[in-house]
């Protein structure tokens, strides 16, 4: 029995299709086709139904990744730390972030790991959207949360989220004053249009405390978390931003903090960012390295809490 018809089986199961493996290992799919062939002819028995979109494991396979799929992962484990001290980590992850919080606060975090990593490389994909792991091969995601996710997904807090009312100085200058959050009802409120935000505001003054809420209203509803303090900082009105949105600004002054004895949130308290890895004990040495410089950059609080100051590879 090859160990490698054993590894291409476990990826198999793992990913749903031969052609997944195939990319992965950049081979071609009929390569995979025939190590999974060469394993169920040598035990007697099938391990995948086959259809044209997907394979699914067979109870008997389902019963013999039970078996092998630690043992398998523990060998690979095994012999990616002995390689470990001979050589750095090498190859090409997949990351997807929400668009805003990546341009922002994952971006400008890439040159030092490349600097640090100049084995990896990084696909960056952009989205709101909660894309599936397995079908589009993403090595490491992160959600805004909380997360709920099916299966053996692996979650875990990068950072919690605070946010805040903000305007700019010339805009309060000009405007009525506003000493209570039920005066919001009379200012233009640029508002975020995602689903679960609607037309009011939450606040609290602490975790103990009971949860308020006032009606907003205002001239401009954008999906576009950056369109939103762009409009902001041109006076527009007030918005309601995340701390790693408007961190730099609230510290240089171009915008104010209106109500900072409140916290707010336009749908739920508790938000934080997670990282999510796709099912599967195993976890690379090229993601872990990504992982662990992510988690670095945040260890002391997020990097907005410091205004940018980004840590050292």
């Amino acid at each position: 029995m090859v160990l490698r018809d054993l590894e291409i089986f476990v990826e198999v199961a793992r990913k749903g299709n031969f052609a997944t493996v195939a990319r992965d290992r950049d081979v071609d799919a009929t390569t995979i086709a025939r190590s999974i062939q060469s394993l169920e002819q040598e035990l007697g028995i099938p391990l995948f139904t086959r259809t044209t979109r997907r394979v699914t494991l067979t109870d008997s396979g389902e019963r013999y990744l039970e078996r092998v799929g630690g043992l398998i992962e523990d060998l690979i484990d095994a012999g990616e730390e002995a390689q470990a001290l001979h050589r750095e980590p090498r190859g090409r992850i997949r990351i997807q972030g929400p668009v805003s919080f990546s341009e922002l606060n994952v971006v400008p975090l890439l040159p030092g790991f490349f600097q640090a990593h100049p084995g990896i490389e990084v696909d960056l994909i952009l989205s709101d959207e909660p894309l599936d792991l397995m079908a589009q091969r993403i090595d490491l995601a992160l959600r805004l949360g909380p997360v709920h996710l099916s299966g053996s997904h692996r979650v875990s807090l990068l950072a919690q989220m605070v946010s805040r009312v903000v305007a700019t100085p010339t805009y309060l200058a000009a405007s009525p004053p506003l000493r209570t959050p039920e005066d919001l009802a009379r200012h233009p409120c640029l508002l975020l249009d995602m689903p679960g935000f609607g037309g009011q505001w939450f606040y609290r003054s602490s975790e103990a405390s009971s949860i308020q809420s006032v009606p907003v209203s205002g001239p401009l509803r954008t999906s576009n978390a950056i369109a939103l303090k762009q409009m902001t900082l041109a006076h527009g009105g007030l918005s309601l931003q995340a701390d790693w949105m408007v961190g730099k600004e609230l510290a240089s002054g171009d915008l104010v903090d209106v109500f900072p004895q409140h916290e707010w949130t336009a749908s739920f308290f508790g938000n934080a960012m997670f990282t999510v890895l796709p099912p599967g004990s195993r976890m690379p040495r090229k993601t872990k390295a990504f992982l662990d410089y992510l988690r670095h950059a945040f260890r002391s609080g997020p990097i907005w809490s410091v205004f940018g100051r980004l840590p050292e590879p």
